[in-house]
């Protein structure tokens, strides 16, 4: 009988620490444990039809199994090149938006946390990281379109007060015509067609009418604008 309660205590002991990881970690590594645990569970099973020599069973299960493992959570990474990503810098941040699943990653470019991934923060990480980039409200907004993105209700579970700093102007100043490409995702010398259907695909990605970010379709509407005028 103890041996059963003993069982039980550390199966919900374990049950609890994970949720408790999975509250603060990662969506990607949450979704990377859950392909990794279905791999395991599905490589197991493919062990018993094995020594049960089902082979005609085990070896398809075999196989999912090796996928599993090898499977990427489908925000493990955008496409910061080949036009498939649009990429938007600040003076301490770097994001860029998967054209394909309208996922945002995001870099530091400077201070505490500078050269890590965005995703790589825990949220205490990503509070202080707020709050040291507060003044700047370009670096702001864009770290805040981030979050919108990875917590819905990160105002709240932050409790941070987002208007602090508004108002203040930006060191970034005009955007260049190399940052409009990148921000559109286009090469050097689109025409104004391709310019045009980018700056809409985008848009409805990022419209904030769709809950999308207000910073990034004010960048992007910005992009447009000096590229074709550029055109003209």
């Amino acid at each position: 009988m103890m041996t059963y309660l003993l069982a039980g205590f550390l199966l919900f002991t374990g049950f609890y620490m994970l949720a408790r990881w999975a509250a603060h970690a990662r969506p990607s590594d949450v979704a990377q444990l859950g392909y990794r645990l279905v791999g395991g569970a599905l490589g197991l099973f493919a062990v018993f039809l094995m020594f049960r020599r089902q082979w005609f069973i085990a070896m398809p299960v075999a196989a999912m199994a090796w996928a599993m493992f090898g499977r990427k959570p489908a925000g493990a990474g955008a496409d910061r090149a080949g036009g498939r990503g649009s990429t938007v810098r600040t003076a301490a941040l770097e994001m860029t938006l998967d054209h394909d699943t309208g996922i945002i990653i995001g870099r530091v470019l400077a201070g505490t946390y500078e050269g890590q991934e965005l995703d790589s923060l825990s949220e205490a990480e990503l509070v202080s990281l707020w709050d040291e980039i507060r003044s700047d409200k370009e670096s702001r907004d864009l770290l805040e379109a981030y979050l919108d993105g990875r917590r819905a209700d990160w105002r709240e579970a932050f409790d941070t007060d987002t208007t602090a700093g508004e108002g203040r102007a930006s060191d970034s100043g005009p955007m260049t015509q190399e940052e409009a490409y990148e921000v559109l995702g286009l090469s050097a010398g689109a025409s104004n067609a391709e310019i045009v259907a980018a700056h809409r695909r985008l848009m409805k990605r990022v419209h904030p009418d769709q809950g999308g970010s207000t910073f990034l379709a004010t960048k992007i509407n910005a992009a447009k604008a000096v590229l074709l005028r550029k055109h003209g």
